[in-house]
């Protein structure tokens, strides 16, 4: 602690863990929760509670996973996923940027802009679906088209928000350093706004990994929704488990690569 800022961040938040420590208290949480499951799902065999078809164990589920990336089974829906969650989740992200940025830099574009976002925002995206397959059909352009809508939202959102927090005095000060304005917006104000954007951009990447599943639900031969939808009409509970872990862990990985690119684009930040 030999700098004012880690003496302030270490009187906030306490001593920060070790790298390996907190690696393996996490580890440990994971552990736990299979420890727990697995008691769970033994003791409804042991006292009969219910059907165990309906809570399939944690090594049953892991066990299908690894029988279906065996079989090259779950390469394929994994792939169909990501690309439909990497094109809808760019696309949204994209738009919420380019609207989103002038809307906090300029009041007539926001004043512009807020009617039509504050209409569509309350409107849940599954109510939207239908329409999307309406208009686009049940092929990858409804698909990607609702994960654009779902999440476009949030981003666009809280990047109005980011560039309308960004200290005045910091403005001032760079205006009269000779600052011109395309040097304000990108010296200053995506600099000091882009902490909360990324914030924004995590919320976007967790929601893209929830509406896919329902998007696969309906016309779809490939992807982890398909499989948990496959799972339920033929009640194969330990397929349905897995593919929902491993939508998990893919939303993780996702969100770990955001905050991973953040701590290297805000590095300015630590001293």
């Amino acid at each position: 602690m030999s700098t004012m800022t880690d003496l302030v961040q270490w009187g906030l938040r306490g001593a920060s863990l070790p790298r390996r420590r907190a690696l393996a208290l996490r580890l440990g949480v994971v552990l736990a929760f299979l420890a727990l499951w697995s008691l769970v799902s033994g003791l409804v065999v042991l006292l009969g509670l219910f059907n165990p078809i309906f809570l399939a164990g944690p090594w049953l589920v892991l066990g299908k996973v690894w029988e279906l990336a065996l079989s090259g089974e779950l390469w394929g829906h994994l792939g169909a996923t990501l690309e439909r969650v990497a094109v809808g989740f760019t696309t949204g992200a994209l738009l919420a940027l380019a609207l989103g940025l002038p809307a906090g830099q300029w009041r007539a574009v926001r004043n512009l802009l807020e009617p039509i976002v504050e209409i569509l925002r309350p409107i849940p995206p599954l109510a939207m679906l239908p329409l999307f397959i309406v208009w686009a059909g049940i092929g990858e352009t409804s698909k990607v088209a609702f994960i654009t809508y779902a999440t476009f939202f949030p981003m666009f959102l809280t990047t109005v928000h980011a560039v309308q927090q960004v200290d005045p005095l910091l403005l001032r000060a760079a205006a009269s350093l000779g600052a011109r304005r395309p040097q304000l917006f990108f010296r200053v104000v995506l600099p000091a706004a882009l902490p909360e954007i990324l914030t924004g951009i995590r919320l976007g990447v967790a929601l893209s990994f929830f509406v896919i599943v329902i998007s696969e639900f309906i016309g779809a031969e490939q992807g982890l929704g398909y499989l948990i939808n496959d799972g339920r009409n033929f009640f194969l509970v330990p397929q349905m488990l897995g593919s929902a872990i491993v939508l998990g862990l893919l939303g993780y990985a996702g969100n770990a690569l955001v905050v991973r690119l953040g701590r290297h684009w805000l590095r300015w930040e630590r001293p």
